[in-house]
């Protein structure tokens, strides 16, 4: 039973072992999903702002569209002012330069104002760009460590796998499967210390004579309260 009890230790330590790296992997994976995250903002960010200029470009060039239709009318109505026979005509063709002019004026207000827009839009563009490609380049370094340190850990996990597989082939298949169910059940801990009358995987005090019982080390007992596996601990060790 001694060995038995040894084994089941064993196979704990390497049980958890395992949960550590593979929770210390998690970690890193994590980690990498927060530094693509990061990139990906950065990336909308600059397709935002890319978007925008292409947008306020576009715009201008309807502006600057409409400002030299304006500018052909105005020219035309200039022209055919000289064949107009009518005092009343020549002053509502007038009317009709006048109102372009205006038109065009308030036109080259929007240009300049767009123009400004899109100074001020560009140069934000090239800074967030600049950014973001700073940010992709300390990105790929970043995720390469995170991949060689999750690589070292998938090289540790992989031995102690090893290392479970040479306990269990020395077990019965009948306690791995309790053993098994019992870490399934109780977050990664199938076994418990007893000490001091007492499980230390609940902390509840074990009936006297279930721990007397534990010294004789003749069959496997389990915490009456968690139902743990229960290793005896004597107070001087």
């Amino acid at each position: 039973m001694k060995k038995k009890l040894e084994m089941l230790e064993e196979l704990q330590e390497v049980e958890q072992l395992i949960d550590t790296l593979k929770a210390a992997q998690d970690a890193l994976h994590a980690e990498m999903g927060g530094i693509s995250q990061s990139v990906d903002l950065a990336r909308e960010e600059v397709d935002v702002l890319q978007s925008s200029l292409t947008q306020f470009e576009s715009e201008k060039a309807e502006l600057e569209a409409t400002h030299a239709a304006e500018l052909e009318n105005i020219a035309r109505s200039e022209t055919n002012m000289k064949e107009i026979k009518t005092n009343k005509e020549f002053q509502a063709v007038g009317r009709e330069i006048t109102a372009a002019k205006k038109q065009v004026t308030e036109i080259e207000e929007q240009l300049l104002q767009k123009i400004g827009q899109i100074e001020e839009l560009a140069g934000e563009l090239a800074t967030k760009k600049g950014k973001y490609e700073e940010i992709v380049e300390n990105s790929a370094e970043r995720i390469a460590e995170k991949q060689t340190e999750i690589k070292k850990i998938q090289s540790d996990i992989d031995a102690d796998i090893t290392r479970r597989e040479a306990v269990i082939k020395g077990m019965p298949a009948s306690l791995v499967k309790k053993f098994t169910l019992l870490r399934e059940q109780r977050r990664g801990q199938a076994l418990a210390i007893a000490k001091d009358g007492y499980c230390m995987g609940c902390n509840m005090h074990l009936p006297p004579q279930l721990y007397n019982n534990l010294y004789k080390n003749e069959e496997l007992l389990t915490c009456p309260h968690c139902q743990r596996i229960l290793i005896l601990k004597l107070q001087q060790q």
